[in-house]
């Protein structure tokens, strides 16, 4: 249950941003199953919340004790950062100083919004998150895999794919722990894969016959516009898979040992879960 105020022990809500997202989700269902109330930070919400009015900023923050921030569509955008840093000031006015923000690894204009988070007051922390393997289960790429056919701009550079639950693990110790506050954590998978590897890992869970077809940068872009994605949007996909895709983030990192003091989730057990819940069908 959502509980848009206080416990009965007294504890304030944590606020979760994109709370119906991949990782919001999870972090949600974290939290209320340790019987911590929530606020979900949504258009949907009840205060309603949208990054594009800032009129909800305020109702959404009042009476809250962390925030868990994740910024739509991407924190890659050119005007996260001036909103990831008038949220977080408007926060820690509001008495809300524990921060949490979910990044992308690699990218530029994501470091500028982890900057101004930075220097906002809060106590925060910063998950710099590589590609989710769930993008493949519950996001863009989940129609290309139905399809039996993947087909991206990307060739043999590989991603270290790093778990959702992975993440909301970390992102709720970030939450609930005082040994979090000022950390970075660099959260990625145990062993790095290209995509078509990645999806050698799915056809082989799943049983269906799924193929990776490398094509060029200018391909997709005309394929995306023949699909009628907005020229936002269209810019950043096209950045996000030929600019940041380039090999930068082909190394692995300790983020999630650091935080937890495990080792995450290989891209085979995600995988063989996803296809259980027969999202792939097959």
């Amino acid at each position: 249950m959502i509980d848009m105020g206080e416990n009965v022990r007294g504890e304030k809500p944590t606020l979760v941003l994109g709370g119906n997202g991949k990782t919001g989700r999870r972090v949600v269902e974290r939290l209320t199953a340790r019987g911590l109330p929530v606020r979900l930070g949504s258009r949907t919400g009840e205060p309603p919340f949208d990054w594009e009015d800032r009129a909800t900023w305020a109702p959404v923050l009042r009476n809250v004790r962390a925030a868990y921030i994740t910024y739509y569509p991407d924190l890659a955008m050119p005007e996260a950062a001036a909103a990831i840093r008038s949220f977080a000031e408007l926060a820690v006015k509001s008495g809300v100083r524990r921060l949490v923000l979910l990044s992308g690894r690699g990218e530029e204009g994501a470091q500028r919004s982890e900057q101004a988070l930075r220097e906002s007051g809060a106590d925060w922390t910063i998950l710099r998150a590589s590609w989710f393997c769930q993008n493949f289960s519950e996001s863009f790429l989940l129609e290309g895999v139905l399809g039996g056919e993947v087909v991206l701009p990307v060739g043999s550079v590989t991603e270290p794919f790093i778990d959702t639950d992975d993440i909301a693990d970390v992102a709720v110790a970030a939450l609930t722990e005082d040994r979090h506050i000022g950390q970075l954590y660099e959260l990625t998978g145990p062993r790095l894969l290209t995509f078509a590897e990645a999806i050698e890992e799915i056809a082989k869970a799943s049983g269906r016959d799924v193929r990776y077809v490398q094509i060029s940068r200018e391909r997709f872009t005309s394929m995306l516009a023949q699909q009628d994605t907005p020229p936002k949007f269209l810019a950043l996909l096209t950045e996000l898979f030929t600019e940041v895709l380039d090999g930068r983030n082909s190394h692995l990192a300790d983020g999630v040992r650091r935080a937890l003091g495990r080792e995450p989730r290989d891209f085979a057990d995600y995988a063989r879960e996803a296809a259980t819940t027969g999202v792939w069908g097959g």
